[in-house]
């Protein structure tokens, strides 16, 4: 068995730890982001992965930073095989990188060099993607430009959203990574350089992506639609009485029609650029998702979606 020290925060992470745990390898430590202020009293929330490995008994350590020395020192004294790594959320510095024995490996959610950095999955899905899957690459300094060890492929659904892809991706790469830690045990881990072709870069979701403009296409519109869903959510606003109000769409589907784009169409369907959009869930501002036809009958007559 392999001494590990894991380093992960969000969700996508915890599938692996249990799965590594599960392989009866010796966690040394566990490091996640810091508790953040959360929710609507603002309280401090431990990371999905904090509170996972706290249920299982190991040591959390969550260093703001590991560039200080102090922090480079502590991780180095855990004598590690190896570290493994899932959306940590901090940089590795060289020191880090190089301490344990056999190096760091680290899961990332995409078929490298496509969608390198933050939000593979979301850009993966907004941008239309057949196909994603996960891989174990070996860190080095770059941005997940490592030699990738293992992969995974899968098939993206025509109409999966990028929550649900999250979670098949999660499962598949606690897999993979099993899989990348038992080769290297062996000492079979054999690693590629990645491609120079191809390279794209998955930068963070900004705010302002989230706006549907209905000028597009309809088609791009719903892969955006699927990207965001569930957070943070794709939006459009109509406006009633004077008075405008967001409206998550949380689901819908390329239509037939035309009209001005924005036009309401019969069946519950917005006329975009080209084609339509039909609406199949949504969410008013302080209300639970509901269906279309619930939201277009809670409407009085006369509103109209604005840009």
């Amino acid at each position: 068995m392999l001494r590990i020290v894991f380093m992960g925060t969000p969700d996508f992470a915890v599938p692996t730890l249990l799965e590594v745990v599960g392989q009866g390898h010796d966690i040394a430590a566990v490091y996640t982001q810091p508790p953040r202020p959360a929710g609507r009293g603002m309280g401090e929330r431990k990371s999905p992965v904090h509170g996972a490995a706290e249920r299982l008994g190991l040591e959390v350590r969550t260093p703001k930073s590991l560039k200080g020395e102090d922090a480079k020192a502590a991780f180095a004294a855990l004598n590690a095989d190896v570290a493994v790594v899932v959306a940590y959320g901090l940089i590795l510095p060289k020191p880090v990188l190089d301490a344990p024995e056999l190096g760091c490996l680290n899961l990332h959610a995409s078929l490298l060099p496509r969608w390198r950095g933050a939000a593979p999955i979301q850009r993966a899905v907004m941008a239309g993607d057949a196909q994603t899957g996960v891989m174990v690459m070996r860190m080095e300094e770059g941005l997940d430009t490592g030699p990738v060890c293992l992969a995974e492929k899968t098939p993206i659904g025509t109409d999966e959203n990028a929550g649900q892809l999250h979670d098949r991706l999660a499962r598949l790469g606690a897999d993979l990574m099993v899989r990348a830690l038992g080769a290297l045990e062996r000492g079979a881990l054999a690693c590629t350089e990645q491609s120079r072709e191809g390279v794209t870069y998955a930068a963070k979701i900004d705010k302002a992506e989230s706006r549907l403009d209905f000028a597009r296409p309809a088609e791009e519109l719903h892969n955006l639609v699927r990207g965001l869903s569930p957070f943070p959510g794709a939006f459009f606003q109509i406006e009633t009485g004077g008075r405008r109000e967001r409206v998550k769409l949380l689901k819908a589907a390329p239509a037939e029609g035309s009209g001005a784009p924005g036009t309401l169409l019969d069946g519950g369907a917005i006329a975009c650029g080209e084609g339509a959009l039909k609406l199949l869930e949504v969410q008013r501002a302080g209300r639970k998702p509901m269906g279309a036809a619930e939201f277009l009958r809670g409407l009085p007559a006369g509103f109209k979606v604005v840009a």
